[in-house]
């Protein structure tokens, strides 16, 4: 006897949802419009018109990331409407430390079963960080994987480009001994470290509903998913407003110690006073609940500065002033020395984890 025939959708995929996400998106799409992109979706990709933009002499920087491990937590809470602002922000923070402006977004969105409903929201986190950054959600991808992932489960991955006039390509040649670091404040733990941090609540014996004990009145999960602070216009608006900001360091993961050093030449090195870090309360309840070394919370995590700023001397003062204008907390982290060899950072007094 003949066996009855297979369809897509006996081997785990539905055209019909993935059509019906896609028409849940499209205003979300639509609302990221600016000028170069009309934010239209369902062509075979996504077209940008650099010229409408409004650069001349422009060098495109492109970057790709995800949001690691984060995504267990969105997933296990089933809070996934800020998951996609995270996503978007690796992007156009890693854009911005070079001048640049983010233009477009593209994203992954894979699955081992799709819900269009868990897709709409996270699509719809993505277009709210990217139309806060001023950058088109211009296409994107998703995949239905059944025996690829479990159902349920996700994963994410996030591409954009952006434009920065030749002339005003960050860091700059003349960074040096004696300039000044400052630090924009991070919103908490951003997208980085999360496998050690479900490590951590896990041997403290929490669940993600339980009360936070670094956060009042929100659950762990809840806590831990506060997304990360998207730079993109407060960093623009003083670049372009005092053209005194040499180099910007997107602190992500490494820390401030593997970070810094990728916008410095050789030669130098940076001085970090650690006796001005006043870490926020997850840092220190991450250090305290999980044995957590200071080298390695300045490695694994921002330590509360999602963004380095450096700065002749001189301008330090009104360049920190702008960044508050902008709507940044901003500290002074140290300075610029002359070293040997390949930049590094140096930390001065210890990290206080109580």
């Amino acid at each position: 006897m003949a066996q009855d025939g297979l369809n897509y959708r006996d081997a785990g995929v539905d055209i019909d949802a993935g059509n019906r996400l896609v028409n849940l998106i499209k205003p979300l799409v639509k609302a990221t419009m600016r000028p170069g992109a009309d934010a239209e979706i369902g062509g075979f990709g996504g077209v940008f018109d650099l010229k409408r933009a409004g650069f001349t002499d422009p060098l495109l920087v492109a970057t790709t990331d995800g949001v690691g491990t984060k995504l267990k937590i969105a997933i296990e809470t089933g809070k996934h409407d800020t998951i996609g602002i995270d996503l978007v922000a690796m992007c156009v923070n890693d854009l911005v430390v070079q001048g640049a402006e983010p233009l477009f977004f593209l994203d992954y969105f894979a699955t081992g079963r799709l819900s269009p409903e868990t897709g709409a929201q996270i699509v719809r986190g993505i277009a709210l960080a990217c139309k806060e950054s001023g950058c088109a959600l211009i296409g994107g991808e998703t995949a239905e994987m059944p025996g690829m992932y479990a159902d349920g489960d996700y994963d994410l991955a996030g591409f954009s480009v952006g434009a920065v006039e030749r002339s005003q390509l960050l860091p700059r040649p003349d960074v040096a001994a004696g300039d000044v670091i400052l630090g924009l404040a991070s919103a908490g733990v951003h997208s980085n470290g999360y496998s050690l941090v479900r490590r951590i609540v896990e041997r403290a014996g929490l669940d993600w509903e339980a009360p936070s004990p670094f956060s009042d009145g929100e659950s762990v999960g809840t806590a831990l998913l506060t997304p990360t602070r998207l730079y993109v216009k407060s960093v623009l608006s003083v670049v372009r407003g005092t053209g005194a900001v040499k180099a910007l360091a997107h602190i992500t993961g490494g820390g401030i110690t593997e970070n810094l050093p990728r916008v410095l030449p050789k030669g130098t090195l940076a001085q970090i006073d650690l006796s001005i870090f006043t870490l926020p309360p997850v840092f220190r309840w991450l250090a305290q609940a999980g044995g957590v070394a200071p080298e390695e919370m300045l490695r694994a995590f921002n330590c509360g500065v999602g963004m380095a700023v450096v700065v002749a001397a001189d301008d330090a003062a009104r360049v920190a002033d702008a960044f508050t204008q902008a709507g940044e907390s901003v500290v002074r982290l140290g300075v610029i020395a002359t070293g040997e060899g390949e930049a590094r950072v140096v930390y001065d007094g210890s990290l206080a984890t109580t």
